[in-house]
């Protein structure tokens, strides 16, 4: 009986010590669960509140349930929106997705100046993304005054109408969103792979294993778990892509290159229509909760 109470006590302690750091850990939370709360959960239920009325500016006046969600889903620029998002996440995974791990690869088997070229890749995230949008906006400019023109005519070949051109809009949107992004993703899937075991390679590298196997066989497999991760977060960010084709073209030609983001910005800051965007906003967070779901989901089959 004794002995019993004997090892009660350490476990009451412990008890103790477990409640004690639980109780540290949640005020140190709590200043950020209220922000939390205010900035984020406030405005997202007041959207969906906002949704189911109409309004004066701000100001609600009546309930009308679901109308706005079937006046968003009705109005004829909603499937170009809709269409054109998907297109930019399509051809985000073309273009953008597979660059960083290019870059990754070729500087982990660089042997001299890996750091500059580190800074190289990343200097373009350093730049504010408006300024970017704007440089890249010259560049694909029309005409005798763009740059990308100005080459060719150096060339001998005549101007093209880049951005004005319907099929080539969103391939040079999600060009310039992959160059001023692909530097940071790119020093994470490094991060990865320098956290392989350099033994791997060392076995390989005895056995006679070029560049290319060593690539093949011990880089990819190793970084395909990360790349999966990878692959949801940017699946999310480009779809809410927005001040690149709101800069870059206005979601012109004809809407060739809008977004469902920009369709929100144009019934809240065009139209005054906060209802209506309201509707939008919430149909694309219960989508972006679904793609957040499928994210965690994939990352705990990593862990």
């Amino acid at each position: 009986m004794v002995r019993a109470k004997s090892e009660i006590i350490p476990l009451n302690k412990h008890k103790q010590k477990l409640m004690k750091r639980d109780l540290t850990g949640w005020l140190i939370m709590i200043p950020t669960i209220i922000l939390f709360a205010f900035f984020v959960w406030e405005p997202l239920l007041e959207s969906v509140r906002l949704s189911l009325y109409t309004a004066k500016g701000i100001r609600l006046q009546e309930f009308v349930g679901f109308d706005n969600y079937k006046m968003v889903l009705n109005h004829p620029d909603f499937l170009h929106a809709f269409a054109n998002t998907f297109k930019y996440i399509l051809w985000s995974l073309i273009i953008g997705f597979f660059v960083p791990i290019f870059i990754a690869i070729l500087i982990s088997e660089t042997v001299h100046l890996k750091s500059l070229f580190k800074v190289g890749v990343y200097f373009p995230n350093i730049m504010p993304g408006m300024a970017t949008v704007m440089m890249l906006g010259y560049f694909f400019r029309p005409g005798n005054t763009g740059v990308l023109n100005i080459l060719l005519a150096k060339i001998g070949l005549d101007p093209m109408v880049w951005l004005s051109n319907p099929k080539l809009t969103i391939p040079l949107i999600v060009v310039t969103m992959t160059w001023r992004g692909a530097g940071s993703t790119a020093l994470i899937y490094m991060a990865g792979i320098n956290s392989i075991n350099s033994e791997l390679y060392e076995a390989a590298t005895l056995d006679g294993a070029g560049i290319i196997q060593r690539i093949r066989y011990i880089t990819v497999p190793n970084i395909f778990s990360l790349g999966k991760t990878m692959l949801i977060l940017q699946i999310i960010a480009v779809f809410q892509i927005l001040y690149e084709p709101l800069v870059m073209t206005n979601g012109g030609p004809n809407n060739a290159s809008i977004s469902i983001m920009q369709l929100v910005y144009n019934y809240a800051f065009r139209d005054f229509n906060y209802p209506a965007a309201a509707a939008l906003s919430v149909m694309m967070c219960i989508i972006l909760v679904i793609l957040s779901g499928l994210y965690f989901k994939l990352t705990k089959t990593k862990e």
